[in-house]
């Protein structure tokens, strides 16, 4: 272990999804902590976030469809073949519909799984094999507060829907995803653990809907909505070597949201 176990020098981390409102808290912080990171994202997405953020020659971006599943082996042989295996990653890609349940198809439901389940189980697979095949790393898994528990529909007033059910059952999902992963490849020194975040309104929403806000911050026992950089701390924490020890946990950053 490293004497810090908290310093990412010489760490290669991948963020999938780095692009994103939480992700891209999560690329600045590695950054800053010293990794070589590879911010992952939609087509073009990476490319617009890293040249606006001034993050230094550590970060380097590019673009992946993680629902595209076909191609997923090639992208990962791709990067690399480029970048050398990856010590930790985090993949934050999700998917939803936003309707409401009555409104819902089949097709719909079918499709949220494949962009949250299938997508996630084909990256982490393949990634998880070629760490074990270098000899370890550690991989972070995105869930929800709501793959633990329902949302509460006096929150979401109209005209807003309450958080979709497929959402909610493929978080869920994760969760376990994390828990077999973490099994499965433990003893070949990979690890793999879940995050679950809390309330993380995008500051559109946070500026647009107030009310919104303050009924979310009223279901926080601390009293208030998570702010991007809050999530990036655990994500550094489950990649680093501080977290050597711990496997197949899921992780709440929710402010104790799931506490009561």
């Amino acid at each position: 272990m490293n004497t810090n176990p908290f310093d990412l020098h010489g760490k290669r981390l991948w963020v999938i999804g780095g692009a994103g409102y939480l992700g891209q808290s999560v690329v600045r912080l590695l950054a800053r902590l010293g990794a070589d990171v590879l911010c992952a994202d939609l087509p073009g997405k990476s490319q617009a976030f890293l040249s606006s953020a001034g993050l230094g020659e550590n970060v380097r971006g590019a673009d992946f469809d993680v629902t595209i599943t076909d191609e997923t082996p090639a992208w990962v042989a791709q990067q690399v073949g480029e970048r050398g295996t990856p010590h930790g990653v985090a993949v934050l890609t999700y998917a939803s519909t936003s309707k409401k349940l009555d409104d819902l198809t089949g097709a719909d439901f079918d499709s949220v799984c494949h962009g949250n389940l299938t997508s996630t189980f084909v990256l982490a697979r393949c990634i998880a094999g070629r760490m074990a095949d270098a000899g370890g790393g550690s991989m972070a898994l995105f869930s929800s507060m709501y793959g633990s528990v329902s949302p509460d529909p006096s929150i979401y007033e109209p005209p807003m829907n309450t958080n979709p059910i497929e959402y909610g059952v493929n978080k869920a999902g994760i969760q376990q995803m994390a828990r077999y992963l973490a099994v499965h490849f433990g003893k070949r020194n990979v690890r793999c653990n879940a995050i679950s975040p809390g309330p993380f309104p995008n500051p559109g929403i946070q500026e647009a809907s107030p009310e919104f806000i303050e009924r979310l911050a009223r279901k926080v026992p601390l009293g208030r909505v998570g702010q991007a950089d809050e999530i990036a701390g655990a994500v550094a924490f489950l990649l680093a070597d501080a977290s050597s020890f711990v496997n197949g946990i899921n992780l709440p950053i929710d402010g104790g949201w799931t506490a009561w």
